[in-house]
């Protein structure tokens, strides 16, 4: 073939194959099923003869003490787990909750919290990844086209499980040009098409005049329109505490603060478990190491699984090519009609997705080769980047600056290897199981749509590699409602599992807990959408229903809560991984921090020493949030006595009681009482 029709038959290719499956799909598309509607709970609220709610009664989670002791007594052969899982981000917890509904006897140990590092920094998206889509069909490569389909699958099913933590998401593209529509319309009507039945709503054009009102800020020059696709938005940390509760409740051992010193072996050098200590010991006795026998040890620990597999062999080549992703958080008033924008035009040919995310605006991401850290902070040539790229999007006199940046974040992406690629943003985010010599399984790659295939992929693997029994169970009932244990035949059922949380969730429940608590609206629709039915607890758990934060409907119960049924032990777990606050803007997290550590130390009897110790470390932790180096030597009393002030107001008019929030979106009065 002559070299000139060589470069031209890929694209002429794939224009044509987008075209035919577009026209040809769009009827079959139109009928498929996209019903989201979560007008009903599976598990609807009881009420007495009066009409009254009678709250759920829910089976406590047990506590660390008893997660412990449960965890010490598996330290022989006759009397050890199925599967030890190291890790407790997306896939370890995807993996523990797969296992335990399988009949298997499982214990998960992280080193840091649930969700401390990757699974918490990401770009909060449930997507196919319409780039994928892109690059797949240019290339034509089909491969990467499966791997977005599978991802699409995976989309629906998420959101079907965690209704309350994920929902749909409209995202906006912009067209400069009308001559841009039809290759836009044609690619955003594939990806729809490729949903198939499990797809959300049907992509749209918009007219300019509804573009500039769903976002008003938006640059008008050249713009003549928009295209509309929908994907999927989640709560990650909140979904993956919710991950680890689900399997804990199930019968799983899970426990975060617990690091693997080493993995032991037998006379054979097969692996056997691992040794284990207990970081929150301090100086007692039971902070020494012990060892955990397990059939297999899996190692689940995203961008520290080269670490891991390092302690089985030293000279073990490494497989994980890390990247940074680096993001931004921002005023509310970008997004305040609940619709998010892609900029697909980037000046270095990234994507930069601009998305309203709990009253806020989340924007990001970069992707940079990087090193692997526990606490990485954005850098500022990322934080920059993002910065000039949003502002093209927008009129003139919005230019935004490091003045309107409310928190920064990295998140480190544990990328597979591949040695033919010359940058980390070429690769795919695909995911590999891979068993060593010695029987580690390594769970490594992937993103955070498709945890929960991962984890199945990793149990089918570990049922064959370590000779296992998956074996019926009975699940105990976790709904609050006393109803009958549910039994399972030994095969992967996550698909249909609901998390902790999702039973009695509806669109009914923020006035639902209204109702029974006075709790103003926005507060119930924060409880509501991040805790699903396990909003009744939070409110039992104390009578003060005091705001943490003016500006934020985030309340003094949620602490309580957070340390009594969600396994957090430090101020950054709450601050920052039960509550977002840290992430959504870290110089009010400062000033909530004395409290916060207050309401943790009359839970946890700290001493004085350990709620400075805890100050020290939260703020250092707070680095990585985008505190200002100027602030890391902060002390309390300089907080408390308003020394240091944040960079704008922490007070804001708390809303009328009786507002009406439509669930499904952001607050709009939120998103812009937040962004006063």
């Amino acid at each position: 073939m002559p070299p000139r029709l060589t470069k031209l038959w890929r694209p002429v290719a794939a224009a044509t194959a987008v075209t035919a499956v577009t026209l040809g799909g769009t009827v079959i598309y139109s009928r498929a099923n996209k019903n989201l509607s979560h007008d009903r709970a599976l598990v609807p609220p009881r009420r007495d003869a009066n009409g009254k709610i009678v709250p759920p009664a829910f089976p406590p989670i047990r506590s660390r003490a008893e997660q412990l002791a449960e965890l010490r007594k598996h330290n022989a052969k006759d009397a050890e787990y199925d599967i030890l899982i190291i890790g407790g981000g997306a896939t370890g917890t995807g993996i523990a909750l797969d296992a335990v509904t399988r009949g298997l006897k499982v214990a998960l140990v992280e080193r840091d919290d649930f969700s401390a590092g990757t699974s918490s920094k990401s770009t909060k998206l449930v997507h196919g990844g319409v780039r994928y889509l892109e690059k797949a069909v240019w290339n034509l490569d089909y491969p990467q086209l499966e791997l977005v389909i599978e991802a699409l699958r995976e989309r629906r099913g998420f959101l079907n499980i965690a209704p309350h933590l994920s929902s749909s998401l409209p995202i906006l593209l912009p067209l400069q040009s009308w001559f841009q529509a039809p290759y836009l319309w044609a690619g955003c009507k594939m990806y729809d098409l490729l949903a198939g039945s499990q797809g959300l709503e049907s992509s749209y054009l918009l007219s300019r005049t509804k573009a500039i009102d769903a976002f008003p800020l938006l640059k008008r020059d050249k713009l003549v329109g928009a295209l509309v696709y929908y994907d999927g938005q989640h709560n990650d940390s909140r979904m993956n505490v919710s991950l680890a509760l689900t399997a804990s409740l199930y019968g799983a051992t899970v426990l975060n603060h617990v690091e693997v010193t080493a993995l032991d072996k037998d006379a054979d050098g097969k692996i056997c478990g691992a040794t284990v200590r207990d970081l929150m010991a301090g100086e007692e006795s039971s902070s020494r190491p012990f060892s955990v026998r397990a059939k297999g040890v899996i190692n689940a620990t995203g961008p520290f699984a080269d670490a891991i597999e390092r302690m089985d062999d030293p000279q073990r080549k490494e497989i994980i090519a890390p990247a940074s992703g680096a993001h931004v958080m921002l005023s509310g008033k970008l997004c305040p009609k609940g619709m998010g924008i892609l900029d697909a035009a980037t000046s270095d040919g990234r994507v930069v997705f601009v998305l309203p995310w709990q009253g806020m605006t989340v924007a990001g991401t970069t992707d940079n080769a990087s090193a692997v850290e526990r606490e990485p902070v954005a850098r500022q040539d990322d934080v920059d980047f993002i910065l000039k790229e949003v502002s093209k999007l927008l009129e003139p006199e919005s230019v935004l600056t490091r003045d309107d940046v409310l928190a920064t974040w990295s998140g480190i992406r544990p990328l597979v290897r591949d040695p033919k690629a010359g940058n980390t943003e070429s690769l795919v985010r695909s995911h590999l199981v891979t068993v060593s010599p010695s029987g580690l399984l390594t769970c490594a790659g992937g993103k955070w749509t498709t945890y929960r295939q991962m984890a199945e992929d990793a149990v089918d693997e570990a049922i064959g590699a370590f000779g296992l029994t998956p074996r019926p169970v009975a699940l105990p009932d976790i709904s609050g409602h006393q109803l009958p244990s549910l039994t399972t035949d030994g095969r992967c059922r996550t698909l249909s599992t609901p998390v902790l949380g999702a039973h009695g969730f509806s669109t009914s429940l923020p006035s639902q807990l209204m109702e029974v608590y006075p709790i103003d609206a926005d507060v119930a629709h924060h409880l509501a959408t991040n805790y699903g039915d396990r909003a009744w607890a939070v409110l039992a758990a104390s009578p003060s229903v005091s705001r943490v934060a003016p500006s934020f409907p985030f309340i003094e119960s949620e602490l309580r809560h957070a340390v009594r049924s969600e396994a957090a032990c430090t101020a950054a777990d709450v601050i920052a991984r039960r509550m977002r606050l840290a992430f959504l803007d870290v110089d009010v997290a400062l000033h909530a921090l004395p409290r916060v550590i207050d309401v943790l130390a009359e839970e946890l009897a700290w001493s004085e020493s350990r709620k400075e110790q805890e100050w020290r470390d939260t703020v250092r932790f707070m680095r990585s949030m985008g505190l200002d180096e100027d602030k890391l030597g902060v002390t309390r009393e300089d907080v408390v006595t308003g020394k240091v002030r944040a960079r704008r107001a922490l007070g804001a008019k708390e809303p009328a009681k009786d507002v009406e929030i439509p669930l499904g979106r952001e607050l709009e009065a939120g998103a812009m009482r937040n962004a006063a």
